[in-house]
């Protein structure tokens, strides 16, 4: 078990300070300090380098940093960790077994699962650590290469989760249980077991709880993703997310007459209100594949909040809602999924800031 000893709170007030100015030497130079101050390592994985990676998205979310900086930030962040992980790394045992811990196809997020990496080499796992957007055949070959004991899996965007699952069920088509956690599977973990994981947790001090308090059983049998989902028999889900570049195409041409200001936009403006308009038909999508409307109102409001933050009014979604429900109004559960999303919506036009669901339970 992790000790209960945290890092100090001006540590985290440091380490932000250096992230956020772009300086990797100073970053790195407070996580050691706080080494030798006598802060266990883990405490400086989990209190230092988490929360401040969180914070990271909370200010990009909030409009106080741009994109670019949000990626320098999180780049420091990572070399900082690594070069920690340098240092306690010839310490560690191999004395409990040996996981194999990846991102998802198309998952770029890849802070998360170097986190729980970390923490399970500390607590004396041995760790193959293969870092974002592992597309699941080449994560198979590399498990009949090695024979990890388990995987554990890392997705952070909900819109990954049909990929996720995918994985999920070809891993343990090998035999191997699969472990899985991020943002993606949702605030308390329903995504994971839906989709048939043998285990979730929701950090990654939670994961290596789990994997001392017991191993993960081998899979009895493989199984195909449809015995996991009957609800997808309707092909709504099919038919949203191979439309999805048709859908957009729609809502941008009918949006143009609805919502006047689009008028005035310039060529960047229009190109981000298209990239708005394919995030909210992929979240409907997965909504879709997990039968969750409640999915698609949680990234809806932080939807309204970023918007808001930019000072787009939150009310400009509900347009390109009504124009998605006109074009599948024949899907009933779309139709509902898009209904309950408005309703929110409406009586909020501008919530209060949110986590970001697709990187934050």
């Amino acid at each position: 078990m992790s000790t209960t000893a945290t890092a100090p709170r001006d540590a985290v007030d440091a380490l932000w300070d250096a992230v956020s100015r772009g300086d990797e030497h100073a970053a790195t130079a407070v996580l050691f300090a706080a080494l030798k101050d006598g802060t266990p390592a883990e405490r400086v994985l989990l209190d230092l380098i988490a929360p401040v990676q969180r914070k990271v998205g909370e200010e990009w979310a909030a409009n106080r940093i741009t994109v670019a900086q949000e990626h320098a930030a999180t780049a420091i962040n990572d070399r900082a960790l690594a070069a920690l992980s340098l240092h306690y790394a010839a310490r560690t045992a191999d004395a409990r077994g040996k996981v194999l811990v990846a991102c998802v196809d198309e998952e770029w997020h890849s802070l998360p699962a170097r986190l729980v990496a970390e923490v399970l080499r500390l607590r004396g796992w041995r760790v193959d650590y293969l870092g974002a957007q592992v597309p699941t055949e080449h994560l198979i070959t590399h498990i009949h290469q090695t024979g990890p004991d388990l995987v554990a899996l890392s997705s952070s965007i909900p819109t990954r989760l049909p990929l996720a699952h995918a994985a999920i069920t070809a891993v343990q088509a090998t035999g191997t249980p699969v472990l899985v956690g991020g943002a993606a599977f949702g605030p308390h973990g329903e995504y994971a077991r839906l989709l048939g994981a043998d285990a979730w947790a929701p950090d990654a001090a939670a994961a290596a709880d789990r994997l001392e308090g017991s191993p993960l059983p081998r899979p009895a049998s493989a199984h195909q993703p449809i015995d996991d989902l009957p609800h997808l028999a309707d092909q709504e889900y099919t038919m949203v997310a191979r439309t999805r570049t048709a859908l957009v195409r729609t809502v941008m041409s009918s949006l143009a007459n609805r919502f006047p200001a689009m008028s005035g936009y310039t060529v960047v403006q229009r190109a981000r209100t298209a990239e708005d308009i394919a995030h909210l038909v992929d979240f409907l999508a997965v909504a879709l594949y997990v039968d969750d409307p409640a999915l698609y109102t949680r990234f809806l409001t932080w939807t309204a909040s970023v918007l808001t933050a930019r000072g787009v009014p939150a009310r400009s979604l509900i347009p390109a809602l009504q124009i998605l429900g006109e074009e599948l109004k024949d899907f009933e559960r779309a139709c509902a999924v898009l209904g309950q999303a408005t309703a929110h919506l409406t009586g909020a036009e501008q919530p209060p800031y949110a986590a970001d669901p697709r990187t934050a339970p």
